[in-house]
């Protein structure tokens, strides 16, 4: 919670900072960007389960689901993302951060709370619990408070505004199009 969950944060960051420096709202465009926010909602369920439920069979189900979710999503991403531009080997690096934190931090959650992910499949002493249950006790307001800011300022708030700037690019596009001008870039497409 204190090391891996920053990294996470901080590989997010690092994954805007190449998407800025690349100017994907000239090439990727808003579709690169959607599936940004998508991935990034996919994995807010799974950590919003870690976070704030008690570690039952359902909810390493849907925290499954949403890291699975997210692999889909991220080989749409890519597929469209690499035909429409470069992606450098350090944002590949990132990218096997932010891929790998999400299942490491399952299996780890997994082996500390054996019973309920033995259940799930059918494995163990205990029959599997399938309801949502606030976890017990919560974790502190503190830790909460921190890792939402966090979240906000290095990975939400980032690719908010990388939204913003595609979708403002395209729009820019469209109209110097529609104009007869030019704006010296490429159109977006998608």
């Amino acid at each position: 919670m204190y090391v891996l969950v920053p990294v996470w944060l901080l590989a997010g960051t690092a994954d805007f900072a190449c998407h800025r420096a690349l100017k994907i709202e000239h090439n990727a465009g808003v579709r690169e960007s959607v599936l940004h926010l998508l991935m990034l909602t996919q994995l807010g369920v799974a950590v919003a389960c870690a976070l704030l439920l008690q570690p039952t069979a359902l909810v390493f189900a849907i925290m499954l689901a949403a890291c699975l979710a997210h692999e889909v999503t991220t080989c749409a991403d890519l597929a469209y993302a690499e035909k429409r531009r470069r992606i450098p080997w350090f944002e590949q690096w990132v990218h096997a951060l932010q891929q790998s934190f999400p299942w490491a931090w399952l299996a780890g959650w997994m082996l500390v709370h054996a019973p309920q992910a033995l259940a799930l499949v059918g494995l163990g002493e205990v029959a599997p619990i399938w309801e949502l249950k606030l976890r017990q006790p919560p974790l502190s307001t503190t830790y909460l408070t921190m890792f939402l800011t966090g979240a906000v300022l290095l990975v939400g708030a980032p690719f908010a505004y990388e939204f913003w700037r595609c979708a403002r690019a395209g729009k820019s596009t469209v109209t110097a199009g529609a104009t007869g001008g030019t704006l010296g870039h490429r159109p977006a497409q998608g």
